[in-house]
């Protein structure tokens, strides 16, 4: 029955992609696309906030403070468990693995990703897991987006499109923020947007959010009231706040990937990594119980000022009526919220960073205010500082300021705030971006030359492979040969240069017909003169595991158009620049064509 009905959707959105322009065409499968990832970000979300309220049930006396300390064990190994039994160990996570489905793999997700993280997010994150849902929502949307397009064959550039939609829409379905996911969209995923593409992003993302704002409980989203307007006087303090969010991205950035860097080397060990990361992320609960889950509840805590309930429950129960100690020990759960979701995604868990990092965020601009107010300095509208610095630390991790700062606009219900977020997110994307040129979850990528999405040239290039454009056929000669010997080799060959290889298949030198033009009608030279004594060093050498982009480098830095190839000591052929040309040609009709 329901294979029927997909069926006949199918059949009714065939027959409208033969009969609208393409214009109309893209405008319906945004809705589509829309509609579809905006009910699987709903569920998601649902599905989390009901095991997360189970969890935390009082079915009876000791059960309430148990739970939760264990549950995140079970989540990691539920999701380890599905990922090697269902997936065959593979699942993407995070932003990066879309956007090297954009640069490398032409906009293609596996139909798998379209459910696939709905459930791991919800084992992980539902169970207690310290990590957000938002990244796995934008998988599912971009996959959704990526499948619908392929199956009614359209271009790479609708594939890109499309994908984009439903990213946007999961962003928008999980903050009821249909701006900000538009401008995720916009700042993560997609370059060179024009106002035609602009449009069906626009609509799914409206879509997501319609459907998040009808069918999510508003207990599952975040918001906030205001409850204080803003001051410009408080412009210096929040100059400073925005400096300390772009150190503490930075800190973020670096420590978040040592975690996971260190499960990674241990990925032959699932089960192990898994049981080790449960256990310790338990640990972490069991100490501060506001890392488990997403901690959207105690970000709200803090913005109404109570901050001792943070303690309840826990190992520091005890000092909840100290404000130093209080202050304390929320700024130490700051700095270990990165841990706890590293450890989390690291350790096979599956789950994002935008929750952490408005979690992070939340926690600098209490301990800011709250801090000052309490020094005599000052006195700082706490809320408005919890609330601005969530801004920046999105800001700081994702290098997004357009899409933290209207998030945060947008679930405040307002735009009073809209000059201190501005401020504060500037001045964090500016720190950030000098200590770390990419963000986060592209910078493994970047060092490697896999992915650069904002540039179109860098993501072709990144694509081409060195192997595949050697050439061979140029005519070599031995060092001892002379003169006389080239020139008969010179005559034959249609090439105008001359790698000098020895016996062992070394690359010696190699001789330009530009270079010997004025010696090589000079016969009473062909004898006296080897190939040894004029041949040249080569201006570069390349070997077949630098990136396409490596290569371009050295053919500008040098000015050369072939530069000779070397794998493993060994001479292997020349790289023109006139067939990268080529190549680049190819991919890019290739990247635009139906």
């Amino acid at each position: 029955m329901l294979q029927k009905a997909v069926r006949l959707i199918e059949s009714g959105i065939e027959w409208l992609h033969n009969r609208l322009d393409k214009k109309q065409f893209l405008i319906l499968s945004g809705i589509l696309v829309g509609l579809t990832a905006g009910i699987a970000a709903v569920i998601l979300k649902s599905t989390v906030h009901f095991f997360q309220k189970a969890a935390t049930y009082d079915f009876g006396e000791g059960w309430t403070g148990i739970l939760p300390i264990v549950l995140p064990v079970v989540g990691i190994l539920l999701t380890v468990f599905f990922v090697q039994k269902h997936l065959k160990g593979k699942l993407g996570r995070g932003n990066a693995n879309v956007l090297q489905a954009i640069a490398r793999k032409g906009s293609r997700l596996p139909a798998d990703q379209m459910y696939s993280h709905v459930v791991t997010s919800a084992l992980t994150v539902g169970f207690g897991g310290s990590a957000g849902l938002e990244s796995p929502m934008v998988t599912t949307g971009a996959a959704i987006g990526s499948n619908y397009a392929r199956t009614y064959r359209l271009t790479y550039k609708d594939r890109t499109l499309l994908l984009a939609c439903g990213a946007a829409a999961g962003i928008a379905a999980a903050f009821n923020a249909p701006i900000a996911g538009l401008l995720f969209a916009l700042e993560v995923l997609l370059a060179d947007v024009t106002i035609s593409l602009f449009i069906p992003v626009m609509i799914s993302s409206a879509t997501g959010a319609l459907l998040s704002l009808v069918l999510l409980d508003k207990d599952a989203r975040l918001g906030f009231k205001l409850q204080q307007a803003f001051d410009y006087h408080n412009v210096p303090w929040y100059i400073l706040l925005g400096a300390l969010a772009g150190l503490v991205s930075v800190y973020y950035s670096r420590v978040f990937p040592r975690i996971t860097g260190f499960f990674k080397r241990r990925k032959k060990l699932p089960w192990m990594n898994a049981v080790i990361g449960g256990l310790i992320l338990c640990g972490l609960i069991w100490c501060f119980p506001s890392l488990y889950g997403e901690g959207y509840d105690s970000i709200k805590t803090l913005a109404d000022q109570h901050p001792e309930k943070l303690l309840s429950n826990s190992l520091f129960e005890s000092f909840a009526h100290n404000e130093i100690y209080v202050l304390i020990i929320i700024t130490v759960i700051m700095l270990i919220k990165v841990f706890a979701t590293a450890i989390t995604i690291g350790s096979g868990g599956n789950g994002g960073n935008f929750a952490p990092s408005l979690f992070v965020g939340g926690y600098l601009g209490f301990v800011f205010s709250h801090g000052l107010n309490m020094s005599g300095i000052t006195t700082l509208p706490v809320a408005n500082f919890t609330i601005v610095a969530m801004a920046g630390i999105l800001t700081g991790i994702f290098h997004s300021p357009l899409t933290g700062i209207f998030l945060i606009a947008e679930i405040t219900g307002g735009y009073e705030l809209m000059i201190p977020l501005m401020i504060v997110s500037a001045l964090s994307y500016t720190i950030v971006k000098y200590f770390e040129p990419f963000s986060m979850d592209v910078k493994a990528l970047a060092k490697k030359g896999k992915i650069f999405t904002h540039d179109r040239d860098k993501n072709i290039l990144s694509v081409m492979k060195v192997g595949r454009i050697v050439e061979s056929d140029f005519n070599q000669v031995q060092p001892e040969q002379t003169l006389g010997e080239l020139v008969d080799v010179v005559a034959k060959s249609h090439r105008n240069v001359f790698p000098v290889v020895n016996a062992d298949g070394q690359l010696e030198g190699v001789i330009m017909l530009d270079g010997i033009r004025e010696v090589m009608f000079r016969q009473e030279l062909y004898n006296q003169l080897t190939c040894e004594e004029i041949m040249r060093q080569p201006a570069a050498i390349i070997h077949p595991d630098e990136s396409m982009y490596e290569v371009m480098k050295k053919f500008d830095e040098t000015g050369a158009w072939n530069l000779p190839v070397i794998d493993n000591g060994k001479y292997a052929g020349f790289i023109s620049k006139s067939s990268i040309f080529t190549r680049y040609r190819e991919k890019l009709i290739s990247n635009t064509a139906e």
